[in-house]
């Protein structure tokens, strides 16, 4: 459940423009969302990256470092600065982008941000990309059902977590709603609600909680 602290704000489109390197989404394109803390981002992010953005057929990915993760405590957080640093040391792609964009919109809420973005960018089909320990507890995030009415979502499976995320009131819920086999690789082509559930032949295990633990921080 992430709630949001902040009330969104009206940005402009310059302001958009410098949140994302530069350049505007245009009408059309097919945008990969990664929302986290990055604390530290590690290449379990740019794994999944790289495989939403090849097996999805998408324009871009931006990688969404979030301000504060109202989920997260904030002992032992690095500064936002620091952690879009780190996203960066991972993304390394012309097409991946690191931002702050939430900081901009002055949203911390995963289904107000999307609301946000939609609202900027209604020709932009955009993908919400998640682990499966993430579909596995978004029935607890704030106004999640908005979550699937206005983005298509790919759930990509980690370690110990299938079971509970094919399980879960979210995929009960839009069972319905989910495309299987290959229909998965047309999810970016699809209008919400649609989402999919991607196997990985190689899981890799990193988490950026066991990276902190061991010393491997965002600087």
């Amino acid at each position: 459940m992430r709630r949001s602290g902040r009330k969104a704000t009206y940005a402009n489109r310059s302001a958009l423009g410098r949140a994302l390197g530069g350049r505007l989404p245009r009408s059309g394109m097919r945008i990969g969302l990664l929302g986290g803390s990055f604390n530290p981002a590690h290449a379990g992010h740019r794994d999944i990256a790289l495989l939403a953005f090849k097996r999805l057929s998408l324009d871009e990915v931006w990688w969404m470092v979030s301000p504060q993760n109202p989920l997260k405590d904030s002992d032992g957080m690095a500064p936002l600065e620091a952690r879009m640093t780190s996203a960066r040391r991972q993304a390394r792609h012309p097409r991946f982008i690191v931002t702050a964009i939430e900081d901009t919109l002055g949203t911390q809420a995963t289904a107000d941000t999307i609301r946000a973005l939609t609202t900027r960018f209604p020709g932009v089909t955009f993908v919400w990309i998640m682990g499966a320990d993430n579909m596995a507890q978004i029935h607890r995030w704030q106004n999640w059902k908005e979550i699937f009415h206005r983005s298509v979502i790919a759930v990509f499976d980690r370690p110990s977590y299938t079971l509970n995320a094919v399980a879960s009131k979210a995929a009960r819920q839009f069972a319905w709603a989910r495309l299987t086999g290959r229909a998965v690789k047309t999810l970016a082509k699809r209008e919400p609600p649609a989402w999919g559930y991607i196997r990985r032949m190689r899981l890799n295990p990193l988490s950026a909680t066991a990276l902190r633990n061991r010393g491997d921080v965002a600087e």
